[in-house]
């Protein structure tokens, strides 16, 4: 996945100011506090931005705030979510609310799929 240097200079920005349900989801996930899992943010990936990944399971996270719900949006995230899933990769997405309400069942929800991706199988892309 080649990634411009457009892309890593937004990435960058967008690391820099990440919104309330973002900041306070990364203070629950980074430092490897869920299983070991070692994630980070705001990472290009290809054309992408994803919120949060961790490489090693093949995971993703994405956090949501209502723009997603218009339907533009909702077409673009779901020819993202193909192509990152045809890269091998899982994608949970959660909305704002969510994170800033229910944390703790938003972080369980992670850490499950964490365990479900201890072992990930190699994509037929990319044989280990």
């Amino acid at each position: 996945m080649s990634v411009n240097q457009q892309s890593k200079d937004r990435a960058k920005k967008l690391r820099k100011n990440l919104t309330d349900a973002e900041r306070l989801l990364w203070k629950c996930i980074n430092r490897k506090q869920l299983c070991g899992a070692h994630f980070r943010r705001q990472v290009p990936m290809d054309r992408y931005i994803v919120d949060f990944v961790c490489h090693s399971r093949k995971l993703i996270i994405e956090v949501d705030g209502g723009q997603h719900s218009e339907p533009s949006n909702v077409e673009y995230d779901i020819e993202r979510t193909d192509f990152l899933e045809d890269e091998g990769y899982k994608v949970i997405r959660f909305w704002n609310n969510e994170v800033l309400q229910n944390t703790e069942g938003v972080v369980e929800a992670i850490r499950l799929a964490v365990k479900e991706r201890e072992h990930p199988v190699p994509h037929p892309k990319n044989p280990s």
